[in-house]
C-alpha cells in the first residue's frame, strides 16, 4: 500500500474530500454541545484565507492512496517562532495504520525549513485520539489535565523543533486560564 505526500491548497479540488469530512467529523462530534453544529463546523473550517497555508510561511499537505483522498493536514504561521497544526485529517478507513503520524511528522519537516523553532496547536475536547496522537509524538499538554477537558473546550499542545523534549520553551504558549472560560 503506498501512498502519495504532496504539498497544495485548501482551494485545490484534491482537498474537498478532506474538507468536506473534517466539516462533518466536527458536526458529529460536537453536535450535542453545539446546536449549530453544522454551521459551526462550516464556520471552522472557512476561518482562515487559504492563503495563510502556503509557504513562506505556511503549508498545506495532502495524502493520496490509489489517486483519492485519505489524509492530511496544514499548518499556518503562528508567531516568528512557532507554526499552528491546523486540518489534520486520516480517512476514517485508513486510520489506526500511523498515517496521522505520518502527516504530522511531514508538516513538522516543512516547518523546520521553512525556519520554525516550534509547533502549537489545538484540538477539540471530544477528541481523544488526537490527544494521543499529539501526546504519542511528544507534544506537550499546555493545559491542566487534573480539569475535565470539556471545561478547556480547545485543548493546546506544543513541541519544540529543535529540542524535541525541551519545555522550558513553550510557556509563552500556554494560556492563562481555560481555553473555553471566555465563551
Amino acid at each position: 500500500m503506498s501512498y502519495r505526500i504532496f504539498d497544495t491548497s485548501p482551494l485545490d479540488p484534491v482537498a474537498q474530500p478532506l474538507i468536506d469530512a473534517l466539516k462533518q467529523e466536527y458536526a458529529t462530534r460536537y453536535r450535542d454541545f453545539r446546536a449549530d453544529s453544522d454551521a459551526s463546523a462550516a464556520a471552522e473550517l472557512a476561518r482562515y484565507p487559504a492563503e495563510l497555508f502556503a509557504p513562506p510561511e505556511g503549508a498545506f499537505i495532502v495524502v493520496e492512496r490509489d489517486g483519492e483522498t485519505v489524509g492530511g493536514g496544514a499548518f499556518k504561521r503562528y508567531d516568528a517562532q512557532t507554526a499552528e497544526l491546523k486540518r489534520i485529517w486520516t480517512r476514517e478507513d485508513q486510520r489506526r495504520q500511523g498515517l496521522a503520524r505520518r502527516v504530522v511528522e511531514e508538516l513538522e519537516s516543512r516547518a523546520r525549513l521553512l525556519g520554525y523553532r516550534r509547533v502549537y496547536l489545538t484540538t477539540g475536547f471530544k477528541q481523544p485520539e488526537a490527544w494521543g496522537l499529539y501526546i504519542d509524538s511528544g507534544y506537550t499538554a499546555l493545559f491542566d489535565r487534573a480539569i475535565a477537558p470539556e471545561v478547556h473546550v480547545h485543548l493546546p499542545f506544543a513541541k519544540d523543533l529543535v529540542t524535541p523534549h525541551a519545555i522550558d520553551t513553550l510557556h509563552d504558549l500556554r494560556p492563562r486560564e481555560p481555553l473555553g472560560a471566555q465563551h
